[in-house]
Protein backbone atom coordinates (compact mmCIF):
# COMPACT_ATOMS: atom_id res chain seq x y z
CA UNK A 1 0.00 0.00 0.00
CA UNK A 2 1.05 3.42 -0.89
CA UNK A 3 -0.19 6.67 0.82
CA UNK A 4 -0.50 9.48 -1.93
CA UNK A 5 -1.79 12.95 -1.68
CA UNK A 6 -3.74 14.99 -3.94
CA UNK A 7 -5.07 18.78 -3.78
CA UNK A 8 -6.57 22.02 -4.67
CA UNK A 9 -7.39 25.26 -4.32
CA UNK A 10 -10.97 26.12 -4.57
CA UNK A 11 -11.97 29.90 -4.11
CA UNK A 12 -15.01 28.99 -1.65
CA UNK A 13 -14.77 29.36 2.44
CA UNK A 14 -14.30 25.74 3.86
CA UNK A 15 -17.73 25.23 5.13
CA UNK A 16 -18.88 25.53 1.51
CA UNK A 17 -16.63 22.95 -0.04
CA UNK A 18 -17.17 20.61 3.38
CA UNK A 19 -21.10 21.04 2.32
CA UNK A 20 -20.19 19.37 -1.18
CA UNK A 21 -18.05 17.44 0.24
CA UNK A 22 -20.64 15.38 2.60
CA UNK A 23 -23.94 16.91 0.97
CA UNK A 24 -26.83 14.30 0.32
CA UNK A 25 -27.15 15.75 -3.40
CA UNK A 26 -23.32 16.67 -3.52
CA UNK A 27 -21.51 13.68 -2.90
CA UNK A 28 -22.63 11.54 -5.43
CA UNK A 29 -22.39 14.69 -8.21
CA UNK A 30 -18.17 14.76 -7.71
CA UNK A 31 -17.95 10.92 -6.75
CA UNK A 32 -19.20 10.36 -10.12
CA UNK A 33 -15.79 11.17 -11.34
CA UNK A 34 -15.16 7.76 -9.92
CA UNK A 35 -17.99 5.61 -10.88
CA UNK A 36 -21.57 7.20 -12.36
CA UNK A 37 -23.82 6.27 -9.92
CA UNK A 38 -21.67 6.40 -7.00
CA UNK A 39 -23.43 6.24 -3.26
CA UNK A 40 -23.06 5.85 0.10
CA UNK A 41 -25.32 4.56 2.46
CA UNK A 42 -24.83 4.52 6.35
CA UNK A 43 -25.16 0.54 8.02
CA UNK A 44 -26.35 2.04 11.32
CA UNK A 45 -27.00 5.82 11.32
CA UNK A 46 -30.60 7.47 10.92
CA UNK A 47 -30.87 9.37 7.62
CA UNK A 48 -28.72 12.34 7.15
CA UNK A 49 -26.32 11.78 9.30
CA UNK A 50 -24.20 9.35 7.63
CA UNK A 51 -21.12 11.01 8.31
CA UNK A 52 -20.94 10.75 12.00
CA UNK A 53 -17.72 9.56 13.85
CA UNK A 54 -18.27 6.16 14.58
CA UNK A 55 -20.56 4.92 11.54
CA UNK A 56 -20.14 2.23 9.76
CA UNK A 57 -20.63 3.65 5.79
CA UNK A 58 -20.87 1.62 2.28
CA UNK A 59 -19.71 3.62 -0.62
CA UNK A 60 -21.03 1.61 -3.77
CA UNK A 61 -21.38 1.99 -7.26
CA UNK A 62 -24.61 1.25 -9.25
CA UNK A 63 -23.87 -2.66 -9.02
CA UNK A 64 -23.66 -2.78 -5.34
CA UNK A 65 -19.68 -3.12 -5.16
CA UNK A 66 -17.36 -1.34 -3.24
CA UNK A 67 -16.40 -0.58 0.09
CA UNK A 68 -17.00 -0.78 3.51
CA UNK A 69 -15.84 1.40 6.10
CA UNK A 70 -16.03 3.45 9.02
CA UNK A 71 -15.82 7.53 9.62
CA UNK A 72 -12.61 7.21 11.87
CA UNK A 73 -12.84 10.93 12.69
CA UNK A 74 -15.16 14.08 11.81
CA UNK A 75 -13.84 17.80 12.51
CA UNK A 76 -16.93 19.90 10.39
CA UNK A 77 -15.58 22.23 8.15
CA UNK A 78 -11.73 20.76 8.80
CA UNK A 79 -11.07 17.15 8.72
CA UNK A 80 -12.79 14.17 7.99
CA UNK A 81 -11.04 10.60 8.22
CA UNK A 82 -12.18 7.32 6.39
CA UNK A 83 -11.20 3.78 7.60
CA UNK A 84 -11.54 1.04 5.15
CA UNK A 85 -13.19 -1.94 6.53
CA UNK A 86 -13.25 -4.24 3.69
CA UNK A 87 -15.09 -4.69 0.28
CA UNK A 88 -18.41 -5.06 -1.17
CA UNK A 89 -19.60 -7.70 -3.41
CA UNK A 90 -22.42 -7.88 -4.93
CA UNK A 91 -24.17 -6.02 -1.69
CA UNK A 92 -22.23 -8.50 0.50
CA UNK A 93 -19.68 -7.70 3.20
CA UNK A 94 -16.18 -9.14 2.59
CA UNK A 95 -13.41 -8.63 5.53
CA UNK A 96 -11.76 -11.83 4.63
CA UNK A 97 -10.66 -11.96 0.38
CA UNK A 98 -7.23 -11.10 0.06
CA UNK A 99 -8.29 -8.65 -1.96
CA UNK A 100 -10.25 -7.19 0.78
CA UNK A 101 -7.84 -7.80 3.51
CA UNK A 102 -5.36 -5.41 1.27
CA UNK A 103 -7.43 -2.40 1.63
CA UNK A 104 -8.54 -3.15 5.86
CA UNK A 105 -7.33 -0.98 8.10
CA UNK A 106 -6.17 2.06 5.36
CA UNK A 107 -7.36 5.63 5.26
CA UNK A 108 -8.84 8.26 3.20
CA UNK A 109 -8.41 11.49 5.04
CA UNK A 110 -9.98 14.92 3.84
CA UNK A 111 -8.36 18.27 5.28
CA UNK A 112 -9.53 21.94 4.82
CA UNK A 113 -7.51 24.77 5.21
CA UNK A 114 -7.80 28.41 4.84
CA UNK A 115 -5.61 29.56 2.45
CA UNK A 116 -5.45 33.61 1.44
CA UNK A 117 -9.28 33.81 1.65
CA UNK A 118 -9.79 30.09 0.08
CA UNK A 119 -10.11 26.57 0.76
CA UNK A 120 -7.14 24.17 0.10
CA UNK A 121 -8.13 21.01 -0.02
CA UNK A 122 -5.99 17.79 0.55
CA UNK A 123 -6.85 13.87 0.21
CA UNK A 124 -4.42 11.82 1.46
CA UNK A 125 -5.17 7.79 1.18
CA UNK A 126 -3.34 4.51 1.09
CA UNK A 127 -3.99 2.80 -2.17
CA UNK A 128 -3.01 -0.83 -3.26
CA UNK A 129 -0.71 -1.22 -6.38
CA UNK A 130 -3.53 -2.25 -8.24
CA UNK A 131 -5.50 0.99 -8.35
CA UNK A 132 -2.76 3.32 -8.54
CA UNK A 133 -3.20 4.52 -11.56
CA UNK A 134 -6.82 4.82 -11.84
CA UNK A 135 -6.58 6.92 -8.62
CA UNK A 136 -3.81 9.34 -9.99
CA UNK A 137 -6.20 9.57 -12.80
CA UNK A 138 -8.80 9.90 -11.20
CA UNK A 139 -8.70 12.13 -7.60
CA UNK A 140 -7.63 14.86 -9.97
CA UNK A 141 -10.91 14.97 -12.21
CA UNK A 142 -13.27 14.32 -8.48
CA UNK A 143 -11.16 17.70 -7.15
CA UNK A 144 -11.96 19.55 -10.32
CA UNK A 145 -15.80 18.77 -9.89
CA UNK A 146 -15.67 19.54 -6.15
CA UNK A 147 -14.14 22.74 -7.20
CA UNK A 148 -16.86 23.51 -9.78
CA UNK A 149 -19.77 22.87 -7.07
CA UNK A 150 -17.85 24.74 -4.25
CA UNK A 151 -17.41 27.40 -6.84
CA UNK A 152 -20.51 27.48 -8.93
Amino acid sequence: MERKEFKILIDAPQQKVWDVLWGTTSYPAWTSAFMEGSRVESVNAPEGQVWRKGNKVRFLGPDDEGMVSTIAENKPNEFMSIKHLGVVKKGVEDFDSPGSREWAGSTENYTLRPLGGKTELTIDMGITKEYLDYFEKTWPKALEKVKELAEG
